[in-house]
């Protein structure tokens, strides 16, 4: 049987900073059930409620060395709905409130990297594979061809790194190389960690990894040119042969407006009546008045420019003279906040602003809305337009990274298309597209037929799965 240990720093239900945690979890479980042994490792965070604290089962002990450091390092194990985890148990780096941005993350995620090495020498679970994602965890793909070359028990063992977001780097000084990662400054090179004046964990997992992988195929392409790559679009560009894209895919388990118990109420495709009184009963909640003619367009974010929600500001009173309702849910960037919250108070029967994270109100928000908007400057794969499809909220993005793989504008002389989308990054396309979209949603027949198209789209992991089995399979076989 093929074996894969997952690496992430984040994971639900354990602990969840953005979309990572969410395939962390559901990508491992979809993958367990084509055959696959594989098993996450996360860091023991102090936000990981008690509920599940009590139940792991310490499975071994051991010290690794973090430059002239010996650190203790404690392994305890939990099963979830199927999936094995593990958790790596350190009070010093990882019993803090938060999860990242500490002055000290270079030391921390060099801690984390080589104790997943550790946990490989320590326990009686030996991977064919180590799949590791983002900046956090790329530096096992350097730090294992060291320890391979000494220690057999990591004789072949291949590894695959998941590029999600290729913004976040982990550059730190050129001295953690000696001090932290006991590697040698023979890897201050640019064919090798250097990035810019200090060394890069990200650089690490695209140079070192057997198998370099991206959350869409768009994505895949779009980082390859300086425009998209962050200054590291040329060592992309050199692993282009090993370079896939796979799209992520939705816990339908989670995220099905038939059976979540987290929405006002249940609905499907055949009964599309009750997604009306999710939207009654939002603008009740929320303090709209309640209009079911109006088209409620939602937005739910991060409140940053990456997200495109800085080209609204300049259109937002524009957009709020239309006959439409918004609701935005996110947190982000205090002048955007600021800026949503003024027109919120400007336009209480036009717009609620909800500058907060919840879990809950997220689902209603997919549940009760008719339009669910996403101007992203640039979106890797995307979570929240594949949930909205499934809600039958219709979404409008910009034509970048996932969102270009998953979102088709609708052809009225075919009948085709599950949302709109459009290229420019500025606020008139963005008014046009929505006009465009509003204009659709006046005719209730055309409105069925997107609506129908959107929540009939499958992106469950299904077919992505199969994807990475293959590239597994392709691994240990090479």
């Amino acid at each position: 049987m093929l074996k894969v240990l997952y690496v992430a720093s984040e994971a639900v239900p354990f602990v969840k900073v953005g979309g990572l945690a969410d395939v962390a979890f559901s990508l491992p479980k979809s993958l367990r059930n084509l055959g696959i042994d594989i098993r996450v490792i996360i860091p023991k965070y102090k936000e990981i409620l008690e509920k599940f604290k009590s139940n792991m089962k310490c499975i071994t002990e051991f010290t690794i060395p973090v430059g002239l450091k010996k650190q203790d390092c404690r392994i305890e194990y939990l099963e979830y709905e199927g999936v094995p985890f593990y958790f790596i148990d350190q009070q010093y780096y990882f019993e803090r409130e938060g999860i990242y941005g500490f002055d000290d993350d270079d030391e921390r995620f060099s801690y984390l990297c080589k104790a997943v090495l550790g946990a490989i020498e320590n326990m009686d679970f030996k991977p064919n594979i180590i799949h590791c994602n983002d900046w956090h965890s790329g530096m096992i793909c350097p730090l294992l061809k060291e320890y391979q070359k000494n220690n057999p028990r990591f004789s072949n063992i291949k590894t695959v790194f998941t590029i999600h977001n290729l913004k976040y780097q982990g550059i730190y000084s050129k001295k953690i190389l000696e001090s932290l990662l006991n590697l040698g400054m023979k890897y201050y090179d640019d064919d090798a960690l250097k990035h810019y004046k200090g060394v890069s964990f990200m650089k690490a997992g695209i140079n070192y990894a057997d198998l370099v992988t991206t959350v869409s195929k768009t994505y895949s392409e779009e980082i390859q040119r300086s425009s998209y790559g962050e200054g590291l679009d040329d060592a992309i560009r050199k692993r282009k042969n090993d370079l896939y894209g796979i799209i992520n895919g939705v816990d339908y388990n989670i995220y099905d407006p038939s059976k979540d118990d987290d929405i006002f109420v249940k609905y499907n495709v055949n009964c599309l009546q009750n997604k009306m009184e999710n939207k009654v009963n939002l603008q009740k909640l929320l303090n709209l008045p309640v209009n079911k003619k109006a088209p409620l367009i939602a937005i739910v974010s991060r409140l940053t420019y990456t997200k495109g929600i800085e080209l609204l500001i300049p259109i937002l009173e524009n957009l709020l003279s239309k006959d439409i309702q918004m609701v935005i849910l996110g947190m982000g960037d205090p002048k955007i906040e600021s800026k949503i919250k003024d027109f919120a108070y400007k336009y209480p029967e036009k717009l609620s602003a909800n500058i907060l994270f919840n879990e809950v109100l997220a689902h209603k928000i997919y549940a009760a809305s008719d339009i669910f908007l996403m101007p992203s400057l640039r979106e890797p794969c995307g979570l929240s337009q594949l949930i909205a499809l499934k809600y039958g909220s219709i979404p409008i993005v910009r034509k970048t990274g996932g969102l270009k793989d998953t979102i088709n504008s609708y052809n009225k002389s075919t009948g085709e298309g599950n949302g709109f989308r459009f290229t420019d990054c500025n606020g008139d396309n963005i008014l046009n597209i929505i006009d465009r979209a509003l204009k659709c949603y006046k005719d209730k027949r055309t409105w069925k037929k997107i609506t129908i198209n959107a929540m009939k789209a499958n992106y469950s992991w299904e077919n992505s799965t199969k994807e990475y089995k293959k590239l597994y399979e392709s691994l240990v076989m090479s």
